[in-house]
């Protein structure tokens, strides 16, 4: 077995067999450019290991993702951003390529400081919320 993580989105915990025991404030961050997604999770993780593998291929069987799913979010992408992310060369004699240009690491890196920023905002707010309805021992 590989120590590669295979993509799978989670499951919300209000479909779990075992819910947890208090609230908890949850939220998801994408960007859309002009109502089309641009980069979310799922993306940035596919960009993320094209750069590792050097190909689109090895990215999308990483992640258990079907080869033509991660080739049309590679286009998309690449058509939505200012220039390319990801620079692509078909096979051959030497076989093909791809690469995450210098804008895709950008890309990928404010994306991943974004959801941070958003993930710290969630946590503060949750913090808030418990010692709001936690605090004044209200029961749950």
């Amino acid at each position: 077995m590989t120590d590669i993580l295979r993509f799978r989105p989670k499951k919300p915990s209000r479909f779990s067999h075992h819910p947890e025991p208090s609230y908890v404030v949850r939220g998801r961050i994408w960007v859309e450019k002009d109502g089309e997604l641009y980069m979310g999770v799922g993306r940035a993780m596919l960009l993320e290991r094209i750069d590792r593998f050097g190909s689109i291929a090895a990215a999308a069987r990483s992640m258990s993702l079907a080869y033509r799913n991660a080739w049309l979010w590679i286009e998309a992408v690449n058509r939505l951003a200012p220039t390319p992310l990801v620079k692509k060369n078909t096979g051959g004699v030497g076989g093909g390529y791809a690469r995450l240009t210098e804008e895709g690491q950008k890309a990928v890196n404010e994306y991943k400081e974004l959801r941070a920023r958003i993930q710290e905002f969630l946590s503060q707010t949750d913090n808030i919320f418990m010692q709001r309805y936690i605090g004044d021992n209200i029961t749950l």
